[in-house]
């Protein structure tokens, strides 16, 4: 049972009922395409491709009503679905949403999270476009999101990393992480204000748009984004494309703010770097140099799975489901 934090008040989904719950997350995130049985969308220019992508977020596993705000919870929800299409090289164009809430849930906090959501979508020039909402017995949010991939070069596959490449990322690598830890030992109120980049890193994480698009024309050949841990997302384009990656630890190496969460945590900085996850930050691989907004990390080598400096990584565990 999800419990909400008091300060929200006014009607319950329950008591307002679908319709007018629904007719609020259109208000919060407005779109021409929303509010029919299905959203229109422009046919792709000539050329082009459909890219589509769906992640859920749960209640309690994904978030916490306790930690997040709800317009947290609805920007964590696009990045991660948006940073899905960007690894493809295509350009996020739509959303929808379903949610599944308890009857108690306050309608502000619903339209909370589409406030977030039309917040995100709106830095890519996107839209909200419709979804579905049903009553359930925890929160649980579901965004598909949709995108466009122009032009002739192939997509940003996970089979497409070849020997010798450079290995580039664009964003942070183990700050959502260390904000996770943080909030599980003090909760949200008592950490210290130096440490708010990494609570937002994790809360409410962010990715700069275009970046993908800007790497698959300037010649990456294989992305993919750091959800479930630097060491396993890239294991899995190693393994995809039949290759080692050797990552230099001197272009990882935890940064100040992480030596200072985990000095005041008693915690190893390199687990939250190599085994971390939900960054988002954007993995390639290119032969040429590191595209407008990414820096280097390391090489596409022989043999198989991940190095860090032709060693075995400390951490290889992230983030699994089951």
């Amino acid at each position: 049972m999800t419990h909400f934090p008091s300060h929200f008040s006014g009607p319950t989904l329950g008591e307002v009922g679908e319709h007018r719950a629904i007719e609020a997350i259109v208000q919060a995130a407005p779109s021409t395409r929303n509010g029919d049985d299905a959203a229109v969308l422009s046919h792709a220019s000539p050329n082009s491709q459909g890219v589509a992508t769906t992640d859920m977020l749960i209640e309690g596993r994904h978030f916490s009503v306790d930690w997040s705000t709800p317009e947290e919870i609805g920007q964590k929800a696009i990045v991660q679905n948006f940073a899905d299409i960007e690894a493809m090289g295509a350009r996020p164009i739509a959303a929808l949403l379903a949610i599944a809430a308890p009857p108690e849930t306050p309608l502000s906090y619903l339209t909370g999270i589409a406030a977030g959501i039309a917040e995100r979508v709106g830095s890519y020039s996107a839209e909200l476009v419709g979804g579905d909402l049903t009553s359930a017995n925890e929160l649980v949010i579901s965004v598909t999101a949709i995108g466009s991939l122009g032009g002739s070069r192939p997509p940003l596959r996970l089979d497409r990393a070849r020997l010798g490449q450079r290995v580039v990322a664009h964003g942070r690598i183990g700050w959502s992480a260390a904000g996770l830890a943080l909030l599980r030992a003090f909760g949200r109120a008592d950490i210290p204000p130096v440490f708010g980049p990494l609570i937002d890193a994790h809360c409410a994480p962010r990715l700069n748009p275009g970046r993908g698009v800007i790497a698959r024309a300037t010649g990456a050949t294989a992305m993919t984004d750091n959800s479930d841990g630097l060491v396993v997302d890239l294991s899995t384009v190693a393994r995809r494309s039949g290759v080692g990656i050797d990552l230099h630890s001197a272009d990882i190496s935890p940064d100040e703010l992480l030596f200072q969460a985990a000095e005041l945590l008693n915690a190893d900085p390199w687990e939250w770097v190599l085994s971390g996850g939900e960054d988002h930050t954007l993995l390639a691989t290119t032969a040429g140099e590191p595209p407008s907004g990414f820096r280097a990390i390391g090489r596409v080598t022989k043999g198989d799975g991940v190095t860090v400096d032709g060693a075995a990584p400390a951490y290889t565990d992230g983030w699994v489901s089951f």
